[in-house]
């Protein structure tokens, strides 16, 4: 039982900041095709609400059974630097330098260490 209650916290800490660095992103995007239309950042501020709930769920759940803040932060760090990158491909189609392609790397590698070392 602890070992799924530590998925589910690092799957809360992930999708968390999945959402919030989608609803950054998609916010951007469709801020500067509009020309500052205030309206749509509304479902955007939504988004980043349920993101930020989710990482605080995640947070307190890992910290309850991993009794280790700095595992959870390393999850969450990594988290970003994996997360982000690939949405911006994905939504802006745009390719990464290398130096990005090097911080997924090795964001990728921090968060793989931080759960099994």
């Amino acid at each position: 039982m602890t070992l799924i209650l530590k998925i589910v916290a690092m799957a809360a800490i992930l999708l968390g900041e999945a959402l919030s660095i989608c609803a950054e992103l998609i916010a951007s995007r469709q801020f500067g095709k509009t020309g500052g239309d205030l309206t749509m950042l509304w479902p955007m501020f939504l988004l980043v609400c349920l993101g930020g709930i989710l990482l605080v769920f995640g947070y307190a759940l890992g910290y309850m059974h991993l009794k280790n803040i700095w595992i959870i932060v390393a999850i969450s760090v990594g988290a970003i630097l994996v997360v982000e990158p690939i949405l911006t491909v994905l939504l802006f189609r745009d390719v990464p330098t290398a130096g990005s392609l090097i911080g997924l790397v090795l964001g990728a590698f921090g968060v793989l260490a931080a759960i099994f070392l």
